[in-house]
């Protein structure tokens, strides 16, 4: 691929007062806090060790603090007001501190008054590394009267310190306590940790006999805190080193310990989604193991990779990146595998990628860091990226899958990443039109149109996305080369949490449906199909019954909910016609998913869920009509495939084998078409097709005989050898009453020989083994002698008198219509036409 399909944007800022001579040093970020403020450390002309911030909005630096000397800081934060500073770095050298430092130690941490600069406390002199962290108040609090300061030892403990400070003359911001600062031990025995700025969530984990588990503490605005997750991992942690994710970047840390540490990254989604990713140990030397535990799924997920080249031994640790809802399992020059977090359970609807696809120009070890969504710390050099997939190689790599679990991949992360936009949604319809034949294990319009109509609806409701469907596949049977994949079932989390809104409310909500067997919740079709099928074969006439004026006005609501959309003129010949089938289709479709909807979201109003069903069904038919005009404008099609008289063109063939596919997929989904598919699909068939091929359509059910096609083929061509060969195949494969309907507008003596011979035939069933009993009154309308067409003419006409007419609404169908026909069929018969 020409262009990376993930790529990287950097953040460039340039730093008020740095010094960009030779003898200074590159921008390090060191922190990224919860408003999305970049701190970062550069190092001056007198390699003073400067400390900056970075407001990523307004793209504005602030000068925060310079220390005289080159220091080597390993965690910096700064509180919410920008009053205060909290800094921990490492003294490499014997050198007598400056006055203000008493001691002398391996480590310290300091508490600065920077509003304006003035005093600093010591709150940490000890020979092991200390992590900083400023909690933030929720946005638009003010709480600039007290600010709390995590501090993470590499003692295996954590404690928070509360800091009050005061106002005094001239705006002066200076600590209130003099003595100790009040702090609590937030948690203890711990061998790895990870902070969330975002939400203000510490993830750590603690061992347990040879397993892991991993924890959460939420902390709160009102300066509460407490745990509110736990979860046991199969992660054998007791010969591992102590690590810290996002509490800063030490980037002389010692790559000894660093192997020796764990791997691992919690990731969390707006959804509701909660996955841990990890390296594994791998005995193979060219192999590479990472798990991801889906805990909102309840199962891990295990990859065993082959590498492809094995010569760099340094690099078998895997990079994980959060793009919300994919995670990233990066290994530079080896694979780029994009995980998708909603739906983990089949694995091609994940990404795997090798090669020139996989590459990332701008990352190229696998020190990174994600702290926020769809961004990256590179630890290793201290910048920082925005991340995010490409949609342009994206729709590329989708043009040069081979194997369909790629391009099935590729066409759900194009729809559900990306959402709804016009011109991505043309370009991938216009490749759906040239890869129906391709794609042999999915059908691309039917992922097209549930994944679309899923992006477009889930969003607008809370849990939809548990109920409606996301996929036309049940299981995926197909492999990944080079990659083998285990899925364990693990127990759920255990949550602890009251009145909590956002993730923790979601992630509960996903537990549930878990628990209550999410496949089942899904929306189906299959009693869809029951229902429409016996509705439709149903041969008493049940128009008249509460139950279809029900139906067919759910219909109508749809049709008048799409036409409030679309205004205007439509391009193709569509929604102009009364299909019933279709509606009636459409009605049930909207009853049932409105039971489905009431009985699994019991907490949303009728009203919203009326609301929800409709927007569903008409924008399932405006999908099938967004097709259709796609692919009309590209074989620049207009009105006149309703001309019988010329043959189609190659455009005109490829849309009718388009409809085809779309008529093949709605029928595996039972799903609705918009009114008058059928007749142009029938029109186009007719110009395109030879007779013989047609015919073979309509009697396997592939075409269907509409009654505005029918009768404008009967009307509209001449009858000549050919169209009466046209014509009376149609007549004859016509149902029953549609037949009644369009046969009169064929005159025609085939037609009407037909007419004629169908109504004896239905006069005489309707008879059956009855005896006329009573005399046969005389009938002057007939006026010739032949007899056995006397008294044919003659039971027939005492069946008509007793109001057994099943052509009683055409007037011209009667007794006398059939013995003119007769006696004409039977002159024609005997050569007597010209005597």
């Amino acid at each position: 691929m020409s262009e990376d399909l993930v790529y990287f944007q950097a953040f460039l800022w340039d730093a008020e007062g740095a010094d960009t001579s030779e003898n200074s040093s590159a921008l390090y970020v060191v922190n990224v806090e919860r408003n999305g403020k970049i701190i970062y450390t550069w190092k001056g002309n007198q390699r003073n060790t400067h400390i900056g911030l970075y407001d990523l909005q307004t793209k504005q630096n602030e000068h925060l603090y310079v220390f005289e000397r080159d220091l080597r800081i390993i965690s910096c934060s700064v509180n919410n007001e920008r009053t205060l500073l909290a800094v921990s770095f490492r003294q490499y050298t014997e050198e007598r501190v400056s006055q203000l430092l008493q001691s002398v130690s391996k480590y310290l941490t300091l508490l600065i008054e920077i509003h304006p600069i003035n005093n600093l406390r010591v709150l940490k002199a000890v020979d092991s590394c200390v992590q900083v962290q400023f909690l933030y108040p929720v946005e638009g609090r003010n709480t600039s009267a007290e600010s709390r300061l995590l501090l993470v030892s590499e003692d295996k403990y954590i404690e928070q310190f509360d800091i009050h400070v005061v106002a005094e003359e001239e705006h002066k911001v200076v600590i209130q306590n003099s003595g100790q600062l009040p702090r609590a031990r937030v948690a203890d025995d711990l061998v790895w940790a990870q902070w969330d700025m975002m939400e203000q969530r510490l993830f750590y984990i603690v061992p347990k006999e040879s397993k892991s588990t991993l924890k959460c503490v939420q902390f709160y605005p009102d300066e509460n805190f407490n745990s509110i997750l736990e979860s046991h991992l199969d992660i054998p942690v007791n010969d591992t080193q102590f690590k810290l994710v996002n509490f800063g970047c030490d980037y002389c840390q010692d790559q000894d310990v660093a192997s020796k540490s764990l791997n691992l990254q919690v990731f969390t989604s707006k959804a509701g989604g909660l996955c841990v990713c990890c390296t594994l140990a791998c005995d193979t030397p060219d192999e590479i193991m990472y798990s991801v535990y889906f805990l909102h799924k309840g199962y891990n997920k295990t990859f065993t990779v082959s590498l492809e080249r094995t010569e760099s031994h340094q690099l078998k640790e895997v990079a994980f990146m959060n793009l919300d809802y994919y995670v990233a399992a990066y290994l530079p020059g080896q694979f780029l595998h994009l995980l998708n977090i909603q739906h983990p359970d089949l694995l091609c609807y994940s990404l795997f990628l090798t090669g020139e696809d996989a590459r990332i120009d701008m990352l190229q070890n696998i020190s990174i860091r994600s702290p926020l969504v769809s961004t990256v710390l590179d630890c290793h050099v201290g910048s920082m990226y925005a991340v995010s997939i490409s949609d342009s190689a994206l729709l590329q790599f989708l043009q040069n899958s081979k194997r369909d679990s790629e391009r099935l991949a590729a066409l759900h992360c194009a729809l559900l990443y990306f959402r709804h936009t016009e011109d991505l949604e043309m370009q991938i319809i216009w490749w759906i039109s040239e890869n129906l034949s391709t794609c042999h294990s999915f059908d691309p319009i039917q992922e097209f149109i549930i994944a679309s109509l899923y992006c477009r609806m889930c969003p607008e409701t809370q849990n939809l996305d548990k109920i409606l469907p996301y996929t036309s596949l049940l299981d995926w049977i197909g492999t990944i080369p080079g990659v083998t994949c285990a899925t364990d079932i693990i127990s759920l989390p255990m949550l602890v949490f009251q009145n909590s809104r956002g993730f923790w409310e979601k992630l509960n909500s996903n537990l549930e449906s878990v628990k209550y067997a999410e496949p089942q919740l899904h929306y189906r079709s299959n009693v869809l199909r029951r229902e429409w099928r016996n509705l439709s074969e149903e041969r008493e006439d049940r128009t008249t019954t509460a139950y279809l004026r029900n139906i067919f006005e759910n219909a109508k609501k749809v049709l008048s909910h799409l036409d409030a959309w679309d205004s205007e003129e439509r391009l193709v010949p569509l929604f102009q016609e009364e299909d019933y089938q279709q509606q009636l289709l459409m009605g049930l479709m909207v009853a049932q998913l409105k039971d489905h909807l009431m009985r699994h979201l019991q907490y949303v109003g009728k009203k919203k869920i009326d609301q929800i069903v409709l927007d569903y069904v008409a924008n399932l038919l405006n999908l099938v009509h967004r097709i259709m005009k796609e692919v009309w404008r590209r074989y620049q099609l207009h009105s006149c495939v309703f001309c019988f008289d010329e043959r189609g063109s190659a455009g005109e063939f490829a849309v009718f084998h388009i409809m085809s596919r779309i008529l093949e997929a709605a029928n595996g989904m039972c799903m609705p078409l918009p009114p008058g598919f059928h007749t142009l699909h029938l029109g186009l068939g007719v110009r395109c097709l030879p007779l013989h091929t047609l015919l073979h359509y309509i009697d396997n059910g592939v075409l269907h005989l509409t009654e505005t096609c029918v009768r404008k083929l009967l009307k509209d061509l001449d009858d000549t050898e050919k169209n009466e060969k046209l014509k009376f195949s149609i007549v004859m494969r016509l149902p029953e009453v549609l037949g009644q309907k369009v046969r009169q507008f064929w005159n025609h003596p085939i037609n009407a020989n037909f007419i004629a011979r169908k109504y004896v035939k239905l006069l005489l069933e309707k008879l059956g083994d009855r005896q006329c009993s009573r005399p046969v009154p005389e009938r002057r309308s007939v006026p010739v002698e032949f007899l056995p067409l006397n008294y044919l003419t003659n039971v027939l006409a005492e069946i008509e008198d007793e109001g057994m007419n099943p052509y009683e609404k055409q007037d011209h169908v009667n007794i006398r219509f059939v013995e003119e026909t007769a006696l004409k069929h039977t002159v024609t018969l005997l050569g007597l036409e010209h005597s």
